[in-house]
């Protein structure tokens, strides 16, 4: 189903997620669908979107859902910086369309996380992909790019 996406201002919006635990996996699949949902809906309005978190559908959740070459799932997700490389993108964000803001981000990243059967997973993230996810992740804590 598609969701309401949280804009800048709203005060959800800056709230510390929970994490995920198994009392939530009955509600897991009805999550990432309006999450995937949502994000479909967002790319045909605005011909952009990579990733959204649950706290920006006002889930207070720490999910966030990736559809890029294929569909992921990052169930409390944690990210490890390998080095202090750092790079400045043009941030944006589906929380404030149309709006990009200069953020700091690390070049490398290492997330560790469960997969949707909450299996333990690691990926190695670099480049648009490791600024990516740590946007979204910074959701999870309350953060958005305008605080950086």
């Amino acid at each position: 189903m598609i969701r309401e996406i949280l804009k800048l201002g709203n005060p959800e919006l800056y709230e510390k997620s929970v994490e995920v635990t198994d009392a939530d996996i009955p509600l897991l699949d009805s999550w990432i669908t309006d999450l995937h949902d949502t994000l479909l809906d967002y790319r045909k309005r605005y011909g952009a979107g990579r990733a959204i978190a649950a706290p920006q559908i006002g889930v207070k959740k720490r999910l966030v859902y990736m559809l890029t070459d294929k569909q992921y799932v990052f169930i409390n997700p944690v990210l490890e910086f390998p080095d202090d490389e750092m790079y400045e993108v043009l941030d944006d964000c589906m929380s404030f369309p149309g709006l990009c803001v200069r953020v700091m981000r690390y070049k490398r990243a290492i997330i560790r996380y469960k997969d949707r059967d909450m299996k333990p997973q690691s990926m190695f993230l670099e480049g648009d992909y490791s600024e990516l996810l740590q946007h979204e992740c910074d959701h999870l804590d309350g953060i958005l790019a305008t605080m950086r």
